[in-house]
């Protein structure tokens, strides 16, 4: 498997050449030269398949470089009931990934029983595996520069915490993630963790990654790489719960369902778009935003108009504060027919701080052939769902699923299945809980009381050479 840059100006490579890598050396992003397709009897195959028999059956179509008997290794150790049961009560956390029914044809799906509470632990910790693997291969070392607005700084902290050769350097806007999230990250010790909260908003500490990763002399004497879902290995990890969704809220493969996605980065949703492409029969990924509402704006009018750090709202779903979606660019691509030359002209607006419209372009009459709609929610919203949801049917959800389960639901189709992808537990997001519900949330015995515990991070500015210097002296 050969992957392109979705600018057109980088060489093909490798997975595993792609994986510690980050950004293409044009600055575009991987994605494969051709989806793998799964057919009608790989399917059926897949069904009763455990979910690290189906990581394997899925990653190894993307991953052909790695020898399969180490694959088969590395997702063995990484999808097991240990690391995917942190003790939620009333939960088959064990199964990885469960559908919870609500009501006949709506479901949540559980991605938050992972080691940080959030579904970015289902890409993140097989990411920690996998870089592991290839620096010792290599004997090599990797400074990890990544940003995060609340869920992917913890989880990637955590999966990396104690590899050898791996230092993280992690950016998060100053101020803006919810107290459980900041400590989560700012109590670690770890000598190779290290927090550096920006003085702005997510998509101030994201421009800095991308412009450090962008000056190709410094990331290749630094050694940089990525976690966030610019990596192509987090976004393909992230397809294998696709399928195990669809297979567990199915009986045949002639049966369609319907994913409701909490979407900030694009990079969970965009994971549901490469499922399709390989053929999960996928009848609608519904996109959920909640008062950033940038990509919701795209998918109805054609326009991607990003915000600046003046228009971006902070919410009580932080982790989708964000207004620039780095992963929108692989969906962009495949939207106007992997001519990387409109990719390029496109993003040269956008990375000198403007828009692009498609409405009036033959490529967003294609929008419904990729079955995507949207929708938006706000903190009365969030708040009105998470009070339904717990009279209804006793469940209690955190604010992004919130988001996801409010849009889901006006879109939702009759006799369509619908999964809505839990992006985190309530514990993380405690404040708004207390103002829904008048109680706290349930949080596992490992993060009781974690806000009181030391906090070690380092205030910088918004300036990549302070962040550059800063990375310097501490490899």
């Amino acid at each position: 498997m050969q992957y392109l840059s979705t600018r057109g100006n980088a060489e093909p490579k490798t997975f595993t050449q792609i994986l510690l890598g980050g950004l293409m050396e044009d600055g575009g992003l991987a994605l494969p030269v051709t989806y793998p397709k799964v057919g009608d009897a790989e399917l059926s195959a897949m069904r009763s398949m455990s979910y690290s028999e189906l990581a394997f059956a899925v990653l190894s179509k993307f991953a052909d470089d790695i020898p399969a008997s180490d694959l088969h290794a590395l997702v063995d150790k990484t999808y097991t009931a240990e690391v995917y049961c942190n003790g939620r009560p009333d939960s088959d956390a064990a199964a990885i990934t469960p559908l919870r029914e609500l009501e006949p044809g709506l479901y949540l799906q559980e991605l938050s029983n992972g080691p940080t509470l959030a579904f970015k632990d289902m890409a993140m910790q097989l990411l920690g595996n996998l870089f592991e693997y290839a620096l010792a291969k290599n004997g090599d070392t990797l400074n990890i520069l990544g940003a995060t607005s609340g869920d992917t700084g913890s989880s990637a902290e955590y999966a990396m915490r104690g590899k050898k050769g791996v230092k993280v350097f992690m950016l998060s806007p100053y101020g803006k993630m919810s107290a459980f999230q900041t400590a989560q990250m700012f109590s670690l010790q770890d000598p190779n963790i290290f927090n550096l909260a920006v003085r702005g908003v997510f998509d101030d500490a994201q421009d800095i990654v991308k412009a450090v990763s962008n000056d190709l002399d410094f990331k290749t004497k630094q050694r940089i790489g990525t976690v966030n879902s610019i990596n192509w290995a987090r976004v393909v990890a992230q397809v294998v719960y696709y399928f195990k969704g669809y297979f567990a809220a199915t009986q045949s493969n002639d049966q369609e369902v319907a994913f409701s996605v909490p979407s900030g980065n694009f990079g969970n949703i965009c994971a549901g778009h490469i499922a399709r492409m390989m053929g999960l029969p996928i009848r609608r990924l519904i996109l959920a935003t909640n008062e950033n509402n940038v990509l919701d704006e795209f998918f109805r009018t054609g326009v991607y108009r990003p915000r600046g750090a003046a228009e971006t709202h902070q919410t009580s779903s932080p982790s989708m504060d964000i207004s620039k979606a780095s992963n929108f660019e692989r969906f962009v691509y495949d939207l106007v027919g992997r001519d990387p030359a409109v990719v390029r002209e496109l993003w040269r607006e956008v990375d000198k701080g403007g828009a692009f419209d498609l409405s009036r372009t033959p490529y967003f009459l294609r929008i419904a052939d990729y079955a995507f709609t949207s929708g938006n929610s706000s903190h009365a919203d969030r708040i009105e769902t998470i009070q339904r949801v717990w009279k209804q049917y006793g469940v209690m959800i955190d604010t992004h699923t919130a988001d996801g389960l409010k849009v889901g639901l006006e879109n939702r189709e009759t006799g369509v299945p619908l999964i809505v992808l839990e992006t985190a537990l309530p514990a993380k997001f405690e404040e708004t809980i207390i103002e829904a519900l008048g109680q706290k949330p349930w949080r596992p015995k490992a993060y009781e009381n974690i806000e009181s515990l030391p906090q070690r991070s380092t205030v910088v500015d918004v300036d990549v050479e302070q962040v550059k210097a800063f990375v310097v002296a501490n490899s």
